[in-house]
């Protein structure tokens, strides 16, 4: 075959080429824009998913917040319900007081409030602090003033205290307030 001919040959082929794509309504897509959908649903996905977890945790932080702030209001709520039965104690005292003469009396009722309320107390965790003739250690006591000592081992403990100091589940809630030997 010539050239010419080849030439004659490409133009048909090329004329049939031009009349199938013009018959056929199919056409080939562009991959790139096939990845470009794809990239587009994987993105609406990962946002949706990124909205619900962000939305949950929202919630979550919110309801911690207001159990937070519940628990805050109604925290000593236990501790005041153990201790109304001392108050009640004192009311029937301070009417029986009214009645009786008998001071020794009044005095081993006011004992045995005092016992019970020191009781309830050490059960939900409070502590009375030692403090006398111990060494004075400025993490637990509040030093108020320093006289001289009696004895020579006195120096630096503690002589006397004026307010005891308190523990609630080993936490110091009150220092004890006391006097040094110098």
């Amino acid at each position: 075959m010539s050239t010419q001919e080849n030439e004659t040959v490409n133009e048909q082929n090329e004329q049939e080429q031009e009349q199938q794509q013009q018959e056929s309504p199919v056409q080939e897509s562009d991959p790139r824009d096939v990845k470009l959908s794809e990239m587009k649903a994987k993105v609406d996905e990962l946002n949706d998913k990124y909205l619900r977890l962000y939305s949950e945790f929202d919630n979550f932080r919110k309801r911690t917040a207001k159990e937070k702030q519940e628990l805050i209001q109604s925290g000593g709520e236990d501790v005041f319900k153990s201790i109304l039965p001392v108050i009640d104690d004192f009311e029937r005292a301070i009417k029986s007081n009214s009645e009786t003469s008998d001071v020794k009396a009044v005095n081993d009722g006011v004992n045995l409030i005092y016992n019970k309320l020191k009781s309830t107390l050490n059960q939900k965790g409070l502590e009375e602090m030692k403090a006398l003739g111990e060494p004075f250690n400025a993490d637990v006591h509040e030093a108020i003033t320093s006289i001289p000592s009696p004895s020579e081992d006195m120096k630096g403990k503690v002589l006397d205290e004026l307010e005891k100091g308190y523990m609630l589940n080993g936490k110091i809630i009150r220092f004890a307030k006391v006097v040094i030997g110098n």
